[in-house]
């Protein structure tokens, strides 16, 4: 036989704890007082303490439902970012491959106005139409004479 306070302390709860669950299990008349306390018979306190069990039990699947709903609920807010950051990733690639051609058509009328201007310059030098050496004595003659005074 065993106390209230006994069982209590075997499965960590407090002596009001296993005081309510006597009387949940209607236990309180069974039960002899010896001096002031209730002497407990291994037959109750198997009842107290399974009680106890399936209360623990229940706690934790309860706890472990909560759980497993933030868990779930978690990973529906990571999807959707996941699939607003995919829809963004696409949108930015799409941009890259734009801005891609831009630059490839850019390079190629560059390289193009390059060799125009370069066929211009050894179109120029052919004729003998580029550069100063190429002016008339006249003009070469004012020119001197603008920077060095007439000589």
């Amino acid at each position: 036989m065993k106390t209230i306070r006994q069982i209590a302390d075997e499965i960590g709860v407090s002596k009001t704890a296993v005081n309510k669950q006597i009387a949940n299990l209607g236990l309180r008349s069974g039960l002899r007082k010896n001096g002031n306390q209730f002497a407990i018979d291994e037959h109750q306190e198997a009842l107290i303490k399974q009680a106890f069990s399936e209360k623990s039990q229940t706690e934790i699947e309860n706890q472990t439902q909560t759980e497993n709903h933030e868990v779930s609920d978690l990973v529906c807010v990571l999807q959707a970012t996941i699939d607003t950051l995919q829809g963004q990733l696409e949108v930015k690639d799409r941009q890259i491959e734009k801005l891609t051609e831009a630059l490839v058509a850019a390079q190629q009328t560059a390289a193009a106005a390059q060799a125009l201007h370069a066929g211009t310059i050894q179109q120029q030098l052919i004729t003998g139409e580029a550069g100063v050496d190429q002016q008339e004595p006249e003009q070469k003659k004012s020119w001197f004479s603008k920077i060095f005074g007439g000589r």
